[in-house]
């Protein structure tokens, strides 16, 4: 906050001001009113915002605006003390050391106290430093924020006021308005209006925001409307006079009226529909309020008969409401020179929450023909209103009518929809990271699953959390606002701790899951090192320590070594029968190819050693899936098996998404670490004419770019030959070098990665 010597003003709470701003209110609202008047004047003491504005004419015109929103009077009051100089940064007081709180009760408070949250928040947005920050989804984010953020919904109210009091002060004092203030307006504030069907607001908001950053074309649409203006405000007095005379003749009580113009609904228009100002009908447009639905239907008729109506451009939001409850006819006609105009018929109560909106819901009830006399709705109905727009919220309408509030009804008249939407609405919290990005997480979730979210090894490493700048215990529940910092070890895994739901480390089955995983991937390496020394100490008794492994395995009817050392940790197979597999007669050895080698000495599958990095976990047994035969750089993803470690697979292998469709809990996060000296073995499918000769000539293909022939499988028929060679090698580029090659050998089709 600023202070620049400025002159004496008068005070803004004269006599027409503490009018205005008490109606509606009771004595006792208009009390509480001049309280706050006498508590605050003193406390502004001449401050000024950063931008000019000083703090008390914007406290007394946000109060002006809340008043014509028939706020209550606990609103009107806050509203004038949360414009009073504050630390946004500091923690918010408790109740019981709050001067507010002390001076006006603890309602009044909250209010005041929420409203400094809500700023807060618009300051660490504009601090981001994460790109991400900026974009749609992030901007939709904060807005659900927002919203979640007030568990009030006279605090959004404050604050959509505050923001409009704000725009209008630059308008009036043509003080500059930063581009990014104006920016803001539209993408955050303005949509938020729309949500909740403050229509008043809304539409000033627009223009103010237009108005600042596209100047030149809000110039140019306001000297259009200046041209014509003399012609229109003919044309609608003729046309009110018309019209009244008709509808009273009839016996229609109603009041005609010209809709106002929106120079940014204009634009918007105009932008998304590609249409040239002339052909804007609705800039001629008249609005009709009658008593009742009958009488609605009543002036329809009228209006057609007075005038040609345009068929295609008749909607009935009657008897067929938008679907987020907005009630009204719409209706195009064209006058005696053949000119469209619009025309909206619609009763006092659909009027009434067609400009308040949300705000209406514990002013105004439905109430006979007049469409209600003014009375207070609970507490409850106004809750849960609140909540069915929370949950209605959805990507903002762009150009045409904007969406609009729900009906006149209390909310609890919706019955199971309604009594259903705290609950569902309490279920999701929203926090920032230290870069500003807003994060969904659910209702009770604490920092470990705030980094879990972020990314699977942050949570593995996560050891201590900073909420809004101060050091917290990983249990500490999250709630929406809140900016929150990780503070992890280089490398480690989770405490089994966090798996205890007494102990109230997690609240997000999702990163429970992950927590599970990584126990049962060191659980499984655990097995297999034990049931490996098992198998050797047996070998060893029965002097056959030169044994192949992995043969030894597949002999005992296993198809990795690892799922036999699993099955012998956990007693599900007798080590008696390796010395009943060594007094069978060995089988004859079948001759190999004459293409095929030995794999070499730094081959994946001799080694072992598959390059793979199993996320957020150290050293863990992997193996190569030969179903896709993954290699650098193909994308892996990993897939933990029964007793024989992490399965590493292609992302698109359909073996692996079988799997990974039945048993999602056991896909692990896998990437490729280091491989430079590794090989790697493929499949190629090569197709050719057969012919003497071909399969010499694609050995020397092999031997020409030195790659390792491991493995090869033909088949012929009817002079056409299929051969399929596993090939070591080291990465994606020589894969590529061996299958052009392949292709130019005389009578070959084709040459693919199989």
């Amino acid at each position: 906050m600023s202070a620049p010597p400025v002159l004496d003003a008068p005070s803004p709470f004269d006599a027409a001001w503490r009018q205005e701003v008490g109606v509606g209110l009771d004595a006792d609202g208009r009390a509480l009113i001049d309280q706050a008047v006498a508590w605050a004047e003193p406390r502004f003491d001449g401050q000024h915002a950063l931008t000019g504005e000083s703090l008390v004419g914007h406290g007394a015109g946000v109060v002006r605006i809340l008043a014509a929103l028939h706020t209550d009077a606990a609103t009107r009051a806050a509203a004038l003390l949360a414009a009073l100089p504050t630390d946004l940064m500091a923690p918010a007081p408790s109740l019981r050391n709050d001067p507010v709180a002390a001076a006006f009760g603890a309602e009044v408070a909250r209010l005041v106290q929420g409203t400094h949250a809500l700023l807060r928040l618009g300051v660490v947005a504009r601090q981001a430093s994460d790109a991400e920050a900026e974009t749609g989804s992030q901007k939709e984010m904060q807005r659900k924020m927002l919203l979640a953020m007030a568990a009030d919904l006279r605090i959004v109210l404050m604050r959509l006021a505050s923001r409009l009091r704000s725009l209008r002060w630059h308008a009036e004092s043509k003080a500059p308005c930063s581009i990014a203030f104006a920016r803001e307006t539209l993408d955050l504030y303005a949509p938020l209006a729309n949500r909740l069907g403050i229509w008043q607001i809304k539409w000033e908001m627009e223009d103010l925001a237009f108005r600042f950053l596209e100047p030149e074309k809000y110039k140019q649409i306001a000297r259009l409307l200046e041209e014509k203006r003399v012609e229109r405000e003919a044309f609608i007095a003729g046309a009110i006079e018309r019209l009244q005379a008709a509808l009273a003749r009839s016996g229609v009580e109603a009041e005609v009226s010209g809709r106002p113009k929106h120079i940014y609904s204009i634009w918007n228009k105009m932008r998304v529909k590609g249409l040239d100002f002339a052909q804007m009908y609705d800039l001629r447009a008249l609005r009709v309020i009658v008593d009742d639905v009958r009488a609605c239907y009543t002036a329809l008729g009228m209006v057609h008969e007075m005038w040609t109506p345009i068929s295609e451009e008749f909607d009935d939001y009657i008897s067929r409401p938008k679907p987020n409850g907005y009630r009204s006819l719409h209706t195009v006609v064209t006058d005696d020179d053949g000119r469209p105009f619009e025309v909206q018929i619609r009763t006092r109560e659909m009027h009434q929450f067609a400009e308040y909106g949300m705000a209406a819901h514990w002013r105004y009830k439905e109430a006979g023909a007049k469409g209600g006399q003014v009375a207070a709705s609970s507490e409850y109905d106004r809750q849960l209103a609140w909540m069915r727009q929370l949950l209605a919220w959805n990507t903002d309408v762009e150009g045409g009518e904007p969406a609009k509030p729900a009906s006149g009804k209390p909310a609890a008249g919706k019955g199971r929809n309604a009594a259903a939407a705290p609950a569902h609405t309490d279920e999701r919290i929203y926090v920032l990271t230290p870069q500003a990005r807003v994060i969904e997480l659910p209702a009770g979730a604490t920092p470990v699953d705030f980094a879990y979210h972020l990314h699977t090894d942050l949570g593995h490493r996560c050891r201590g959390a900073r909420v809004d700048g101060q050091m917290v215990p990983l249990q500490t529940r999250l709630a929406t606002g809140q900016t929150v910092e990780i503070i992890s070890a280089k490398s480690g895994g989770p405490s089994r701790d966090w798996l205890n739901p007494q102990l109230g480390f997690l609240a997000s089955p999702r990163a429970r899951a992950k927590v599970r995983m990584w126990f049962n991937a060191i659980e499984l390496q655990q097995r297999i090192t034990q049931g490996q020394a098992l198998v050797e100490k047996e070998l060893q008794r029965l002097g056959k320590t030169a044994v192949n492994l992995e043969q030894l395995a597949q002999n005992l009817g296993f198809a990795r070594a690892d799922d036999l050392y699993v099955a012998a940790a956990k007693e599900e197979f007798s080590l008696r029968q390796i010395d009943a597999l060594f007094q069978q007669p060995a089988p004859a050895a079948e001759p190999q190819p004459a293409a095929l080698r030995n794999a070499s000495a730094g081959s994946a599958e001799k080694s072992g050693k598959s390059g793979v990095l199993v996320v957020g976990v150290g050293s863990l047994l992997t193996q190569l899936a030969r179903c896709c035969r993954p290699a650098p750089p193909d994308a892996i993803a990993g897939f933990v098996t029964r007793g024989r470690g992490v399965s590493i697979h292609r992302s698109d292998c359909h073996s692996y998404l079988a799997l990974a469709a039945r048993e999602p809990e056991r896909v692990i996060e896998v990437a490729w670490g280091e491989t430079a000296d590794t090989f790697y073995p493929v499949d190629i499918s090569v197709r050719a004419h057969d012919r003497s000769g071909l399969l010499r000539d694609l050995s020397e293909v092999f031997a020409r770019l030195r790659l390792n022939v491991v493995g090869v499988n033909t088949q012929s028929k009817q002079s056409l030959a299929h051969m399929v060679f596993t090939v070591e090698v080291r990465g994606g580029e020589s894969l590529a070098r061996a299958l052009d090659a392949l292709a130019e050998v005389p009578g070959v089709s084709s040459a693919a990665r199989r």
